[in-house]
């Protein structure tokens, strides 16, 4: 089957008997198991899964199956599920085994979703190249010279190299965004409050979100309309009913769509970057939508003020990782405060104690007003500016990222140089709005590129039914055609 298969696909031809879910399983631990190079798996769950399939394939066969029936996936190692390891990908939480599943895991089992493992990430969800992770970084199946992007690097690694056939991730910064548009997939993050926050280890407490990662937008929308919704475990989450986002019910008509002018001639942004974007406006125009620049003065402050903010909350969200409760502790600790100094310098990586130390220096005293408090006046500032953007246009459009995945190790020496892949998707996390990244083709060196769209609060299903009604536009091909 050409392309990434819908999984609406895939239950037809396990109905019909002309596959097998037994069958698709073993395909999949066959191919994790060749493409072990790419690091995308921590664990894999081979007995689970195979016992899973059997089950499952006896419930199509009934027709008593969930609506996730035939789905293989993988889970991010930052969301917890019973009886399992879960680590964040940090030492801290080596051999940790979680006693209780987050919301979304048992959304995905309960409609006989099979989780065929964890997967690798940037530690504690901290970086945008997955090279933080304790356990090494994951290699780009289009260039295993290049990073996968991140933190949700093994997931969109996962789905593009057809290890699993959906994945889920946390987005706190665009790290489920990013990755998927250094992978040619789609990454979806929904509004904040849409998704159950039980179970997800926690980096930044206002920032983080779950999404899909999925080889289409029909997938996403399934995979977003399973696990969103109320939580009794979660008071943060919103009561608002979930549409049938996969019915794609939203009008098909012209869309008015903003791009920002201050990001499309930015001196970062990559020549190929900008070339694709610029093509993908005379496509949408050709289309029948009105495209139009807008002003973003606030570009240049989202990175600081989402660096400051987030690592604030991180600092006192990672303080429970002590070496006393539970995780890693220094065998040469002698006392209490040995016990907590040596286990945490040796237990978190150099880029998440970077953030807890910049994170307790903005809220100690005498600097917690200056950094702090204008980042979160900065915040507010940006998704009014935002809100006023989509009160006249139905989108906002920008590049997912300012340029294709880069060499393993390149920006390793200057964490800046990776904070500033951040830059176009922060926007959508400080605002607190849906976005989407879609596939738009390849650069001349075969390295995938993305485009992003940031929808309204809780419109998710008209962000969903406009990125399936122009999938196949600007999935564009390998000679950079969009």
């Amino acid at each position: 089957m050409e392309g990434f298969p819908s999984l609406k696909q895939i239950q037809t031809l396990l109905t019909g008997r002309e596959m097998y879910l037994p069958d698709v399983v073993a395909d999949y631990l066959q191919r994790i198991e060749e493409r072990k190079e790419l690091n995308a798996f921590l664990e894999v769950f081979s007995d689970e899964a195979r016992s899973a399939a059997l089950r499952i394939q006896d419930k199509i066969d009934r027709g008593t199956a969930g609506r996730l029936a035939g789905m293989v996936i993988g889970i991010k190692d930052n969301i917890c599920y019973a009886g399992h390891k879960v680590s964040a990908s940090s030492k801290i939480l080596d051999n940790y085994t979680s006693p209780f599943s987050a919301t979304v895991v048992d959304r995905l089992l309960e409609e006989d979703a099979i989780i065929i493992g964890r997967l690798n990430c940037d530690e504690f969800a901290m970086g945008a190249s997955n090279e933080s992770s304790y356990y090494g970084p994951v290699r780009n199946d289009a260039d295993v010279t290049k990073v996968s992007g991140g933190s949700s690097g093994g997931a969109a690694v996962a789905v593009q190299a057809r290890l699993c056939h959906a994945a889920l991730g946390t987005d706190t910064g665009g790290s489920v965004r990013q990755p998927a548009s250094f992978c040619g997939v789609v990454g979806l993050k929904p509004t904040y409050a849409r998704v159950s926050r039980h179970g997800i280890i926690s980096y930044a407490s206002s920032f983080d979100q779950v999404g899909p990662i999925t080889g289409s937008v029909q997938d996403a929308a399934l995979l977003l309309e399973v696990i969103a919704g109320p939580d009794k475990y979660d008071s943060t989450v919103s009561s608002h009913a979930v549409p049938a986002y996969s019915d794609f019910q939203h009008a098909k008509g012209p869309k008015k769509i903003a791009y920002l002018s201050e990001a499309l001639h930015s001196e970062g942004l990559d020549p190929e970057v900008k070339a694709m974007f610029e093509r993908n406006i005379l496509n949408l125009k050709a289309a029948g939508h009105l495209v139009e620049p807008v002003s973003f003065d606030l570009l240049e402050y989202v990175v600081p003020a989402y660096y400051i903010l987030t690592m604030a909350e991180a600092s006192s969200n990672l303080a429970r990782y002590d070496g006393v409760h539970y995780g890693y502790r220094s065998a040469e600790a002698t006392d209490l405060e040995t016990t907590y100094k040596r286990s945490r310098s040796e237990g978190f990586g150099s880029e998440v104690k970077r953030r807890i130390v910049l994170g307790t220096f903005v809220l100690s005293a005498g600097y917690y007003d200056a950094y702090y408090a204008k980042a979160q006046k900065v915040r507010r500032l940006i998704r009014d500016k935002t809100d006023e953007i989509l009160a006249e246009y139905d989108f906002i459009m920008t590049p997912t990222a300012p340029a294709p995945a880069f060499t393993i190790g390149e920006a390793s020496d200057d964490p800046v140089v990776n904070y500033l892949a951040d830059i176009f998707t922060v926007q959508a996390s400080l605002a607190g709005i849906p976005a989407i990244s879609l596939p738009s083709g390849n650069n001349t060196a075969g390295l995938p590129l993305g485009i992003q769209f940031l929808g309204k609060r809780f419109e998710e299903g008209e962000l969903l039914s406009f990125s399936k009604n122009i999938e196949e536009l600007l999935r564009g091909n390998l000679n950079n055609v969009v």
